[in-house]
Protein backbone atom coordinates (compact mmCIF):
# COMPACT_ATOMS: atom_id res chain seq x y z
CA UNK A 1 0.00 0.00 0.00
CA UNK A 2 1.47 3.28 -0.95
CA UNK A 3 1.35 6.12 1.49
CA UNK A 4 1.31 9.86 0.59
CA UNK A 5 2.35 12.86 2.85
CA UNK A 6 0.41 15.69 3.41
CA UNK A 7 2.00 19.14 3.69
CA UNK A 8 1.53 20.32 7.40
CA UNK A 9 -0.24 23.65 5.62
CA UNK A 10 -2.83 21.59 4.29
CA UNK A 11 -3.44 19.12 7.10
CA UNK A 12 -4.14 22.17 9.26
CA UNK A 13 -6.30 23.62 6.29
CA UNK A 14 -7.97 20.58 6.42
CA UNK A 15 -8.30 20.54 10.59
CA UNK A 16 -9.94 24.31 9.93
CA UNK A 17 -12.43 22.95 7.56
CA UNK A 18 -13.54 19.76 9.49
CA UNK A 19 -14.02 22.47 12.74
CA UNK A 20 -15.96 24.92 10.54
CA UNK A 21 -18.41 21.84 8.89
CA UNK A 22 -19.05 20.40 12.62
CA UNK A 23 -19.83 24.11 13.76
CA UNK A 24 -22.36 24.17 10.79
CA UNK A 25 -23.62 20.62 11.65
CA UNK A 26 -23.98 21.74 15.47
CA UNK A 27 -26.02 24.70 14.57
CA UNK A 28 -28.16 22.92 12.04
CA UNK A 29 -29.31 20.07 14.12
CA UNK A 30 -29.86 23.16 17.44
CA UNK A 31 -32.86 24.22 14.76
CA UNK A 32 -33.95 20.78 13.85
CA UNK A 33 -36.01 20.69 16.45
CA UNK A 34 -37.72 23.75 15.03
CA UNK A 35 -38.61 22.71 11.72
CA UNK A 36 -41.93 22.61 11.93
CA UNK A 37 -42.89 26.16 14.06
CA UNK A 38 -43.63 28.87 11.20
CA UNK A 39 -42.20 31.39 13.46
CA UNK A 40 -38.84 32.91 11.94
CA UNK A 41 -35.64 31.10 13.13
CA UNK A 42 -33.43 33.14 14.86
CA UNK A 43 -29.77 31.84 14.84
CA UNK A 44 -27.55 33.13 16.69
CA UNK A 45 -25.89 35.46 14.34
CA UNK A 46 -22.83 36.02 16.50
CA UNK A 47 -22.16 32.51 16.13
CA UNK A 48 -22.86 32.55 12.60
CA UNK A 49 -20.18 35.69 11.81
CA UNK A 50 -17.71 34.54 13.58
CA UNK A 51 -17.83 31.20 11.35
CA UNK A 52 -18.39 33.49 7.95
CA UNK A 53 -15.32 35.11 8.94
CA UNK A 54 -13.17 32.23 9.89
CA UNK A 55 -14.84 30.69 6.47
CA UNK A 56 -13.58 33.14 4.67
CA UNK A 57 -9.93 33.40 6.30
CA UNK A 58 -9.45 29.34 5.41
CA UNK A 59 -10.58 30.38 1.42
CA UNK A 60 -8.09 32.96 0.95
CA UNK A 61 -5.33 30.77 2.67
CA UNK A 62 -6.56 27.67 0.57
CA UNK A 63 -5.93 29.22 -2.45
CA UNK A 64 -2.61 28.48 -2.71
CA UNK A 65 -2.86 25.40 -0.34
CA UNK A 66 -5.38 22.96 -1.68
CA UNK A 67 -6.47 21.84 -5.53
CA UNK A 68 -8.38 24.52 -6.93
CA UNK A 69 -11.57 22.32 -7.22
CA UNK A 70 -11.42 22.40 -3.46
CA UNK A 71 -10.28 25.89 -3.30
CA UNK A 72 -13.64 26.65 -5.34
CA UNK A 73 -16.24 25.04 -3.08
CA UNK A 74 -14.75 26.77 -0.19
CA UNK A 75 -15.34 29.95 -1.97
CA UNK A 76 -18.95 28.43 -2.57
CA UNK A 77 -19.53 27.54 0.83
CA UNK A 78 -17.98 30.72 2.02
CA UNK A 79 -21.15 32.92 -0.15
CA UNK A 80 -23.71 30.78 1.17
CA UNK A 81 -22.76 31.34 4.66
CA UNK A 82 -22.33 35.45 3.72
CA UNK A 83 -25.91 35.06 2.13
CA UNK A 84 -27.79 33.36 4.68
CA UNK A 85 -26.04 35.95 7.71
CA UNK A 86 -26.68 38.66 5.41
CA UNK A 87 -30.84 36.96 5.67
CA UNK A 88 -30.34 36.56 9.68
CA UNK A 89 -31.66 37.25 11.99
CA UNK A 90 -35.52 36.41 12.02
CA UNK A 91 -36.19 36.77 8.43
CA UNK A 92 -36.25 32.99 7.27
CA UNK A 93 -38.03 30.66 8.65
CA UNK A 94 -36.61 27.58 9.69
CA UNK A 95 -36.97 24.77 7.40
CA UNK A 96 -35.27 27.13 5.27
CA UNK A 97 -32.50 28.23 7.78
CA UNK A 98 -31.91 24.08 8.24
CA UNK A 99 -31.56 23.60 4.56
CA UNK A 100 -29.51 26.38 4.12
CA UNK A 101 -27.17 25.34 6.66
CA UNK A 102 -27.61 21.91 5.13
CA UNK A 103 -25.92 23.33 1.93
CA UNK A 104 -22.81 24.66 3.92
CA UNK A 105 -22.34 20.79 5.19
CA UNK A 106 -22.53 19.40 2.33
CA UNK A 107 -20.08 21.87 0.04
CA UNK A 108 -17.64 21.55 2.95
CA UNK A 109 -18.08 17.73 2.73
CA UNK A 110 -17.24 17.99 -0.87
CA UNK A 111 -14.31 20.39 -0.24
CA UNK A 112 -12.75 17.53 2.14
CA UNK A 113 -13.32 14.60 0.13
CA UNK A 114 -11.42 16.74 -3.14
CA UNK A 115 -8.57 18.17 -0.71
CA UNK A 116 -8.16 14.38 1.01
CA UNK A 117 -6.89 12.95 -2.70
CA UNK A 118 -3.03 13.36 -3.36
CA UNK A 119 -2.23 15.92 -5.89
CA UNK A 120 -1.33 13.89 -8.92
CA UNK A 121 2.40 13.84 -9.75
CA UNK A 122 3.17 16.18 -13.09
CA UNK A 123 4.21 13.74 -15.84
CA UNK A 124 6.87 15.04 -18.75
CA UNK A 125 5.78 13.91 -22.55
CA UNK A 126 9.24 11.91 -22.89
CA UNK A 127 8.05 10.25 -19.32
CA UNK A 128 6.57 6.55 -19.66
Amino acid sequence: MKRWSVPRDQRQLRQSVLLLRTSFEAMQHSIAPRLEDPLPCWLDTGTLSMLAGELARVSETAKSTLPPEAHTRLCLAANQCELLLKQCPGVLSSAFCHRQLGAIVLTLNAVLLSAAAPAPKKRWFWSS
